[in-house]
């Protein structure tokens, strides 16, 4: 039995001797690489400082949850615009005209102020030698509520015709 105990003792320090210069040629070198490899990953993605990699994609994916909160911020806000701008008056029409022909040059006007759906006003001033009168309607789908002058239908039709 001496012998047994002997020899499964010395097999056993066979074992960590080889397993002891496995480590030292073998997997220490490679664990070196290792260990290299990750410090320059850190590195890479710590933005070069002491911070390790798993806090800056931490911090990363912070900025990236608050960039899309400030993205659908800003779309909510542009929504908003976009809303006040369909009631802008992007349509413009104006025609001058001479009133009267006793009155010298073109002093009477039609002026329609419309949203890109037709709706607005146009505005009327007649000039005369003793008075300037001055009218308004209301437009509705390019059409207004009451009786419109050939003048008032004209500038109706520019504001229509205009790039909105």
């Amino acid at each position: 039995m001496p012998d047994l105990t002997a020899s499964v003792l010395a097999g056993f320090g066979s074992a960590l001797i080889v397993l002891g210069g496995y480590h030292f040629l073998v997997a220490g070198p490679r664990l070196k690489r290792v260990r290299t490899m990750l410090g320059t990953h850190d590195g890479l993605l710590g933005g070069g400082g002491a911070e390790p990699a798993s806090r800056r994609v931490e911090t990363l994916e912070t900025g990236a949850a608050t960039a899309e909160r400030e993205i659908a911020q800003a779309a909510a806000r542009i929504a908003a615009l976009e809303k006040v701008a369909q009631s802008e008056t992007p349509r413009i029409g104006f025609m001058r005209y001479n009133a009267f022909a006793d009155v010298g040059s073109d002093q009477s006007y039609a002026l329609a102020l419309l949203t890109r759906d037709g709706d607005g006003v146009v505005l009327s001033s007649i000039y005369s030698r003793e008075e300037t009168r001055t009218y308004g309607k209301a437009v509705l789908k390019f059409q207004t509520a009451q009786e419109a002058s050939d003048e008032e239908r004209s500038a109706i039709a520019q504001a229509k015709a205009a790039a909105s």
